[in-house]
Protein backbone atom coordinates (compact mmCIF):
# COMPACT_ATOMS: atom_id res chain seq x y z
CA UNK A 1 0.00 0.00 0.00
CA UNK A 2 1.13 3.57 -1.00
CA UNK A 3 1.53 6.29 1.54
CA UNK A 4 -1.24 8.16 0.13
CA UNK A 5 -3.71 5.51 -0.30
CA UNK A 6 -2.88 4.62 3.81
CA UNK A 7 -3.21 8.23 4.49
CA UNK A 8 -6.73 8.39 2.47
CA UNK A 9 -7.84 5.06 4.06
CA UNK A 10 -6.63 7.02 7.65
CA UNK A 11 -8.76 10.14 7.07
CA UNK A 12 -11.90 8.61 5.89
CA UNK A 13 -11.65 6.35 8.82
CA UNK A 14 -11.30 9.39 11.17
CA UNK A 15 -14.39 10.46 9.50
CA UNK A 16 -16.78 7.76 9.13
CA UNK A 17 -19.15 9.74 10.17
CA UNK A 18 -19.80 11.65 6.57
CA UNK A 19 -21.31 8.26 5.45
CA UNK A 20 -24.29 8.80 7.72
CA UNK A 21 -24.70 12.12 6.73
CA UNK A 22 -24.44 11.11 2.80
CA UNK A 23 -26.89 8.48 3.80
CA UNK A 24 -28.91 11.30 5.58
CA UNK A 25 -28.57 13.96 2.50
CA UNK A 26 -29.68 10.80 0.06
CA UNK A 27 -33.19 9.64 1.95
CA UNK A 28 -33.77 13.78 1.91
CA UNK A 29 -33.42 14.05 -1.35
CA UNK A 30 -35.85 11.10 -2.02
CA UNK A 31 -38.37 12.69 0.28
CA UNK A 32 -38.04 15.99 -1.01
CA UNK A 33 -38.33 14.37 -4.54
CA UNK A 34 -41.20 12.16 -3.66
CA UNK A 35 -43.02 15.36 -2.01
CA UNK A 36 -42.92 17.65 -4.56
CA UNK A 37 -43.79 14.91 -7.63
CA UNK A 38 -46.64 13.97 -5.40
CA UNK A 39 -49.73 13.96 -7.75
CA UNK A 40 -52.68 15.98 -5.70
CA UNK A 41 -55.75 16.67 -7.51
CA UNK A 42 -57.21 20.40 -6.29
CA UNK A 43 -59.98 19.44 -3.93
CA UNK A 44 -57.62 18.02 -1.87
CA UNK A 45 -55.31 21.22 -0.82
CA UNK A 46 -56.00 23.10 2.51
CA UNK A 47 -54.08 25.06 4.42
CA UNK A 48 -51.90 22.05 5.30
CA UNK A 49 -52.05 19.56 2.25
CA UNK A 50 -50.82 16.18 1.97
CA UNK A 51 -47.21 17.42 0.92
CA UNK A 52 -46.54 19.65 3.98
CA UNK A 53 -45.09 16.82 6.38
CA UNK A 54 -42.64 15.46 3.88
CA UNK A 55 -41.56 18.47 2.91
CA UNK A 56 -40.31 19.50 6.62
CA UNK A 57 -39.40 15.94 6.75
CA UNK A 58 -37.30 15.84 4.29
CA UNK A 59 -35.82 19.63 4.68
CA UNK A 60 -35.03 18.52 8.15
CA UNK A 61 -33.26 15.58 6.88
CA UNK A 62 -30.80 17.97 4.73
CA UNK A 63 -30.42 20.12 7.77
CA UNK A 64 -28.87 17.54 10.07
CA UNK A 65 -27.09 15.92 7.10
CA UNK A 66 -25.42 19.35 6.57
CA UNK A 67 -24.75 20.35 10.45
CA UNK A 68 -23.62 16.54 10.68
CA UNK A 69 -21.15 16.81 7.93
CA UNK A 70 -19.56 20.32 9.38
CA UNK A 71 -19.03 19.19 12.65
CA UNK A 72 -17.43 15.78 11.56
CA UNK A 73 -14.86 17.93 9.02
CA UNK A 74 -14.05 20.51 12.32
CA UNK A 75 -13.44 17.25 14.46
CA UNK A 76 -15.97 16.09 16.16
CA UNK A 77 -16.39 12.38 17.11
CA UNK A 78 -19.28 10.56 18.09
CA UNK A 79 -19.10 8.72 21.21
CA UNK A 80 -17.89 5.06 20.75
CA UNK A 81 -20.33 2.64 22.13
CA UNK A 82 -22.03 5.43 24.25
CA UNK A 83 -25.57 5.47 22.89
CA UNK A 84 -26.47 2.18 24.13
CA UNK A 85 -26.29 0.52 27.59
CA UNK A 86 -26.51 -2.82 26.93
CA UNK A 87 -23.60 -5.64 27.76
CA UNK A 88 -22.58 -6.95 24.18
CA UNK A 89 -21.15 -9.90 26.17
CA UNK A 90 -24.23 -11.08 26.76
CA UNK A 91 -26.15 -13.44 23.92
CA UNK A 92 -29.24 -12.34 21.69
CA UNK A 93 -32.69 -13.17 23.95
CA UNK A 94 -34.32 -15.04 21.34
CA UNK A 95 -37.44 -15.74 23.58
CA UNK A 96 -38.39 -11.91 23.80
CA UNK A 97 -37.82 -11.05 20.02
CA UNK A 98 -40.04 -14.57 18.83
CA UNK A 99 -42.39 -13.21 21.70
CA UNK A 100 -42.81 -9.63 20.26
CA UNK A 101 -42.83 -11.15 16.44
CA UNK A 102 -45.61 -13.56 17.52
CA UNK A 103 -47.49 -10.91 19.07
CA UNK A 104 -46.82 -8.38 16.31
CA UNK A 105 -48.39 -10.93 13.74
CA UNK A 106 -51.25 -12.04 15.71
CA UNK A 107 -52.11 -8.25 16.17
CA UNK A 108 -52.10 -7.67 12.61
CA UNK A 109 -54.17 -10.99 11.59
CA UNK A 110 -56.16 -10.37 14.72
CA UNK A 111 -57.13 -6.70 13.65
CA UNK A 112 -59.50 -7.32 10.67
CA UNK A 113 -61.71 -10.08 12.53
CA UNK A 114 -62.11 -8.56 15.79
CA UNK A 115 -61.23 -4.58 15.13
CA UNK A 116 -58.24 -2.68 16.62
CA UNK A 117 -60.01 -1.76 19.90
CA UNK A 118 -59.45 -6.13 20.92
CA UNK A 119 -56.62 -6.56 18.56
CA UNK A 120 -54.42 -3.44 20.10
CA UNK A 121 -55.62 -4.62 23.65
CA UNK A 122 -53.95 -8.14 22.82
CA UNK A 123 -51.04 -6.36 21.27
CA UNK A 124 -50.24 -4.13 24.25
CA UNK A 125 -50.81 -6.56 26.98
CA UNK A 126 -48.83 -9.03 24.58
CA UNK A 127 -45.98 -6.96 24.63
CA UNK A 128 -45.69 -6.17 27.94
CA UNK A 129 -45.45 -9.69 28.90
CA UNK A 130 -43.05 -10.46 26.64
CA UNK A 131 -40.92 -7.29 27.64
CA UNK A 132 -41.23 -9.00 31.58
CA UNK A 133 -44.33 -7.50 33.14
CA UNK A 134 -46.02 -10.43 34.98
CA UNK A 135 -48.99 -8.23 36.42
CA UNK A 136 -52.34 -9.96 35.31
CA UNK A 137 -54.26 -7.11 37.67
CA UNK A 138 -52.91 -4.47 36.27
CA UNK A 139 -51.16 -5.27 33.00
CA UNK A 140 -54.91 -6.16 30.68
CA UNK A 141 -56.18 -2.91 32.31
CA UNK A 142 -53.69 -0.53 31.46
CA UNK A 143 -53.65 -2.05 27.13
CA UNK A 144 -57.67 -1.72 27.09
CA UNK A 145 -57.18 1.67 28.19
CA UNK A 146 -54.43 2.13 25.79
CA UNK A 147 -56.10 0.26 22.97
CA UNK A 148 -59.05 2.27 23.61
CA UNK A 149 -57.94 5.68 23.94
CA UNK A 150 -55.72 5.16 20.58
CA UNK A 151 -58.61 4.27 18.97
CA UNK A 152 -60.32 6.88 20.03
CA UNK A 153 -57.83 9.41 19.09
CA UNK A 154 -57.36 8.35 15.39
CA UNK A 155 -60.67 7.12 14.50
CA UNK A 156 -62.61 10.31 16.01
CA UNK A 157 -60.55 13.45 16.28
CA UNK A 158 -57.89 12.45 13.75
CA UNK A 159 -60.35 11.20 10.88
CA UNK A 160 -57.90 8.29 10.42
CA UNK A 161 -60.39 5.33 10.24
CA UNK A 162 -59.83 2.06 12.18
CA UNK A 163 -61.77 -1.17 12.23
CA UNK A 164 -64.27 -1.67 15.38
CA UNK A 165 -64.89 -5.21 15.11
CA UNK A 166 -67.98 -6.07 16.79
CA UNK A 167 -67.42 -2.82 19.11
CA UNK A 168 -68.24 -0.80 16.08
CA UNK A 169 -71.27 0.36 17.41
CA UNK A 170 -70.43 0.92 20.69
CA UNK A 171 -67.52 2.78 20.28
Amino acid sequence: MTAPDADRRSWLREHSELGVGLLLAVIGVLVLTDALTMDIAAGQRGPVGPTTVPLVVGTGLLLVAVLLAVDVLRGGRGEAEGGEDIDLSEPSDWRTVLLLAGVFLGGAVLIGPVGFPIAGGLIFWGSAYALGSRRADRDPLIAAVLSLVTYVVFNNLLGVPLPGGPLMGVL
